[in-house]
């Protein structure tokens, strides 16, 4: 039986009408995935972004309860940065964010949805299509201590090191982290000693007008390895049961060091004192500078202990042993005179020869308390400053530069220091004041990502 022909044109036009709405469904469904999806790496970005900041606006208050909302607030801030509404016509939600304490840990959860109108897809019944993502980071208890150079050479940059050290702190939880301060010139000074049981530290004592950071005297000389040394001891003097999870040294300077501090042979056995010995490269050819006082930034010992005193350079960094043991075999740790990895003797004998033994202790000394540092998991973060640190300098025309990479393990250390099995920190150059600050929140927000 034939169907008659305008009867086929009725079917014809029914499965033309048909596929349509498939193909007009289909080519909606594409659309509006590809929005979607769009919209949900926007989203995922944008919930990241607020994760971490809220993880960085934890450290502002003093209360758990202004931690938290400091940290609701950066969450916000930086999701609407990153979020902006009407992103491809959809609207954001960040839905509340939580934030919660467990004694040296602070977990946050952050979470958003977004909707947006669909097209094509609207022929099937569909008129939003919704996405979500969510985060959450884990900051867990930090133990740090700031180093700060406080050497002549920083006298002109005295304001900005001094603003860029507060701001500095101001990025850590001042109840969840343990905070310890020193700084060094010709020897080194604490300042404010890290807690070795309770968590939290004292920011105000440093941050304050007039606090720890506004007294630091720019002058002397470069003693690296006292402030080095104080670090890793002040971090070590806290008993495993009550270290944190993330132990760091800060470490800012703006040159080489030349000087190191120790028990000093010297005539007649008379000066029974530790102190710094310091030099300076414009004193090549002039007798040593200085025997510097012990955990005083720049103060000449006289005496018996001047500097024209010692006769020799000792064979072991001894200057934190009591004097009647500082020759005891067990307590030796650091060696001074050595064939590596620069060759010190033992020798004052003419100024070039103290001048060159000077300045290769100082950075053998540095760069072995770094070592030992790392190797007993702590990371260390280091900040030049100042063109000094791309000049060479001392006995083997070194790069102030290329000792801080070495110190912080840097991936662009030189191969001779490198150390992959060990923690790899951060080195951030301020070439001037303008520069000190965005390298100092760098270093936070890298400490900050590994506490995480």
């Amino acid at each position: 039986m034939r169907i008659p022909h305008k009867r086929q044109g009725g079917q014809v036009l029914i499965m033309v009408a048909l596929s349509a709405v498939v193909l007009i469904a289909a080519a909606g469904l594409a659309v509006d995935s590809a929005l979607g999806y769009f919209v949900k790496a926007k989203l995922n970005a944008a919930v990241d972004s607020a994760s971490l900041a809220a993880a960085r606006g934890v450290t502002a208050g003093n209360s758990e309860a202004e931690q938290r909302a400091s940290a609701r607030q950066s969450a916000k801030e930086f999701f609407d940065v990153n979020y902006p509404d009407k992103f491809l016509l959809s609207t954001p939600t960040l839905n509340p964010v939580d934030v919660t304490f467990d004694k040296g840990t602070v977990t946050i959860d952050v979470s958003a949805t977004a909707s947006l109108p669909v097209s094509l897809m609207g022929i099937l019944g569909f008129k939003t299509l919704n996405v979500a993502a969510s985060a959450q980071t884990i900051r867990k208890d930090l133990d740090m201590v700031l180093v700060m150079d406080t050497s002549g050479s920083l006298k002109n940059n005295t304001d900005a090191v001094r603003a860029a050290g507060k701001s500095f702190l101001n990025k850590f939880n001042s109840t969840v982290d343990r905070v310890g301060l020193l700084h060094f010139a010709s020897e080194a000074q604490i300042d404010v000693p890290i807690k070795q049981v309770n968590r939290g530290f004292d920011r105000s004592s440093m941050t304050v007008k007039d606090g720890k950071i506004d007294k630091f005297i720019f002058t002397g000389g470069t003693n690296s390895s006292a402030g080095m040394f104080h670090a890793r001891k002040q971090l070590n003097d806290i008993l495993p049961l009550n270290r944190s999870s993330l132990r760091v040294i800060v470490f800012f300077s703006d040159g080489s060091p030349a000087a190191f501090s120790s028990y000093f042979p010297n005539t007649g056995n008379n000066c029974t004192t530790a102190g710094g010995l310091a030099t300076f490269t414009a004193f090549q050819n002039s007798p040593l500078v200085g025997l510097y006082a012990m955990k005083e930034a720049d103060n000449v010992q006289s005496g018996n202990c001047a500097a024209s005193r010692i006769t020799a350079i000792p064979p072991w960094y001894n200057a934190d042993k009591e004097f009647d043991k500082a020759d005891d075999v067990a307590l030796r740790e650091f060696p001074i005179v050595t064939n590596t990895p620069r060759v010190v003797t033992a020798s004052i004998a003419s100024a070039q020869v103290q001048w060159t033994n000077v300045h290769r202790a100082s950075r053998n000394l540095v760069e072995a308390m770094a070592a030992k540092a790392r190797q007993e998991g702590i990371f260390i973060f280091t900040l030049g400053m100042g063109a000094s640190l791309k000049t060479k300098e001392g006995p083997d025309n070194e790069l102030g530069e290329d000792l801080l990479r070495c110190l912080a393990n840097t991936t662009d250390a030189k191969a001779s220091c490198r150390k992959p099995a060990e923690p790899v920190g951060l080195y951030c150059y301020a070439a001037t004041d303008s520069d000190l600050s965005p390298c100092f929140t760098r270093l936070a927000s890298a400490i900050l990502r590994i506490s995480k």
